[in-house]
């Protein structure tokens, strides 16, 4: 085919199988400056066979005949065949010509966004994230531009993979002074947040022959996924008013048993000082190990603090905690204290945690924006808990709270007259609410079909607080007396 004075489509009896959709990508390449003409035909012809554009198999044309159509050198059609010869995007054959290589993966999809993302919904009260919108962007911007005024080049480098010393000085200093933990920096480890510090010991705890360890049942679900990720099983072990049961977990075997006993999730109850006392009697006597996850243990309203369990007895307790309530969850920082002996399996996990982070958390800390940050989340959860306990009594009257004195959610029980709770959970859904039932995180003995809700209430303005118990309320009315099963139910 002969050229006019402008590009045109080639002739299907020389091009063979090359389409029309791998000519239009190859345009733009041959209007490309002169300079970069030849990198932009070789781009342009990778992106056809990445894209799928160009099938394995598909015969090209040949070097002169592309070369006269794009109206280019023949020797730039000749380089570029040859170099996605060498790639391995192209074959060529004596007397046969040039084809796309079967070789060739089919096209990858585009990234997709994994990141846990609420249904289309009005008012979401699924626990388990703080207000967003209350992260110190301005302080943290200032701590970052401190940082890295001052950052030897040096801490750029492969860090201590335990963590930058200078931020495990800090964490130490405040863990002592605001949960009473027993904190030397040396044997402290900073993490990716406790679902990396929780799989560290679960591997550390294979490591030493164990295949199973105890759970709180209701508890987390977190805990089992995450110790099943180092081929650990959890086996649950009954709560009752005081915390963790320490007959059946005597019964049970383990060696390791997981617990929240600041703030025990998902019930809300502070573990008696006689159950805290008898839980370390058994690790003592089984020389066994107790994981205190301290999730939320600086958010305490109507009652004194209740201090760590590590500080009681640090050989025997390893501590978890991280800054996804105090600050947010994205930026995946977090800490574990543990034995001794128990840290260096750090240092085969990988290589550190991003040591500009880590700097920017010690400085913030230092300088007393950890301590304000709280302050100021503690004055906006505790106005939002007072507002959802105060809209519960008002329209669901008799509906009984409990986990009101910390934390960032509370249990509702509502009266027997809103079940059954499948149904209450269908309307709900009907009138865009998202809800999580108690029995979602494990069994716990009540009347079959009563309505046992864990309300989060952090993330959440007060006047979504009001509009979403409204939404109930209407959707219980609206719905009274109707079998009603229909529709999503937001877990």
């Amino acid at each position: 085919m002969t050229s006019s004075g402008t590009n045109s489509r080639p002739d299907r009896s020389q091009g063979g199988e090359f389409g029309a959709a791998a000519w239009e990508l190859l345009l733009p390449a041959a209007a490309a400056p002169a300079r970069r003409r030849g990198r932009a035909l070789q781009s342009a012809l990778r992106e056809a066979v990445r894209s799928g554009r160009l099938v394995p198999g598909t015969r090209l044309p040949s070097s002169r005949a592309l070369a006269a159509d794009l109206r280019v050198s023949r020797g730039l059609v000749t380089e570029a065949y040859e170099q996605l010869t060498a790639e391995g995007y192209l074959r060529s054959g004596r007397g046969a010509g040039t084809w796309v290589s079967e070789a060739v993966r089919a096209p990858v999809p585009g990234a997709r966004d994994l990141a846990p993302r609420a249904e289309d919904v009005r008012v979401d009260f699924r626990p388990g994230t703080p207000d967003l919108s209350l992260f110190p962007r301005s302080a943290w911007a200032a701590a970052h531009r401190a940082v890295l005024g001052r950052l030897p080049h040096g801490a750029l480098g492969y860090p201590d993979p335990r963590g930058l010393p200078v931020l495990r000085e800090a964490l130490a200093a405040l863990l002592s002074r605001r949960r009473g933990v027993v904190a030397d920096p040396e044997r402290l480890v900073v993490c990716s947040g406790v679902a990396q510090a929780t799989t560290l010991l679960g591997f550390v705890l294979h490591g030493r022959g164990m295949r199973s360890v105890g759970v709180e049942d209701p508890g987390s679900p977190e805990h089992s996924a995450l110790f099943a990720s180092a081929g650990i099983t959890t086996i649950g072990l009954p709560l009752d008013d005081e915390g963790l049961a320490t007959e059946p977990l005597a019964r049970s075997g383990v060696r390791a048993v997981v617990t929240t006993p600041a703030h025990q999730f998902p019930t809300g109850i502070a573990y008696s000082a006689a159950r805290r006392g008898r839980l370390l009697e058994w690790a003592r006597a089984t020389d066994g190990l107790i994981v205190e996850d301290d999730y939320d243990g600086d958010f305490r309203y109507d009652r004194a603090p209740v201090g760590a369990l590590q500080g009681l007895d640090p050989e025997h307790v390893a501590y978890t905690g991280s800054v996804s309530k105090s600050l947010a969850p994205g930026l995946r920082l977090g800490w574990l204290l543990a034995p001794a002996d128990m840290t260096a399996c750090k240092r085969t996990m990988d290589l550190g945690n991003p040591a500009v982070d880590q700097a920017v958390l010690a400085d913030f800390i230092t300088r007393g924006g950890y301590d304000r940050q709280l302050r100021r989340c503690q004055r906006a959860y505790r106005e939002r808990r007072d507002t959802l306990t105060s809209m519960l009594a008002e329209h669901f009257p008799g509906t009984e709270v409990s986990g009101i004195a910390a934390g960032l959610h509370i249990i509702a029980a509502l009266p027997e007259r809103y079940g059954p709770e499948a149904v209450f959970m269908a309307r709900a859904a009907e009138e865009g609410v998202a809800l999580r039932p108690l029995g979602a995180c494990g069994a716990l003995p009540g009347e079959a079909g009563a309505v046992r809700l864990v309300l989060g209430y952090a993330h959440l303005a007060p006047s979504d607080i009001e509009r979403g118990v409204r939404l109930l309320a209407a959707a219980h009315r609206g719905a009274n007396g109707r079998a009603g099963g229909g529709g999503r139910v937001f877990i």
